[in-house]
């Protein structure tokens, strides 16, 4: 099988259902942008395998587990305008096995005491930017939720505002594991 299929050269492409849309529909593009967000995690996966954190093995396996979530959430993105039952499973438990992990890690890090800004190691600040794209894929599922589709994304929506919450926790971690301090925002006043 060949990888390049010529059939998006018109501009258009088929969402699951067959149904044929326009590159730029807002289906197409909440499916790139969690694609990308897909992508930001297998990053910070790398950088966790070379040692950018001092015990990466379980957050890698979570992190391997969130990435399957975002395929299974991106199928049920993909089949929005048509009545397919060729989706995958999302059920209201992965919200809460989020929470469940947010929990864990924020309970081992100091209490804030101010805004941080973005930084430390490579994968701190990936995860950081992993965070941004999180939310703005959850801004795109809101906006495709609110438009004229077949499904409503409750649980998915959930899912992401969670999930980002979760990059944000574990750039803490992963920054404070490689003994690296937190960059508090310096509020800029005028004279």
């Amino acid at each position: 099988m060949k990888i390049y299929t010529k059939t998006g050269d018109d501009g258009n492409t088929g969402l699951l259902g067959g149904i044929k849309v326009s590159k730029f529909h807002l289906a197409v593009e909440t499916c790139g942008t969690i694609d990308e967000l897909n992508s930001c995690i297998g990053v910070i996966g790398s950088h966790l395998e070379t040692g950018d954190a001092s015990s990466p093995s379980e957050l890698l396996k979570q992190l391997r587990q969130i990435q399957n979530d975002l395929f299974d959430l991106g199928s049920r993105v993909a089949a929005c305008l048509s009545d397919v039952d060729r989706m995958a499973d999302f059920g209201p438990q992965k919200p809460v096995e989020l929470e469940s992990l947010i929990d864990q890690y924020d309970a081992t890090l100091p209490a804030l005491t101010a805004f941080i800004l973005p930084s430390g190691t490579v994968a701190g600040c990936q995860l950081h930017l992993a965070r941004s794209v999180c939310r703005r894929a959850e801004r795109r599922l809101v906006e495709l939720s609110q438009s004229p589709v077949e499904r409503d994304f409750p649980t998915e929506q959930i899912y992401l505002n969670r999930l980002s919450d979760l990059l944000f926790v574990l750039s803490r971690v992963v920054n404070r594991d490689a003994g690296v301090a937190e960059t508090q925002w310096q509020v800029t006043r005028a004279d």
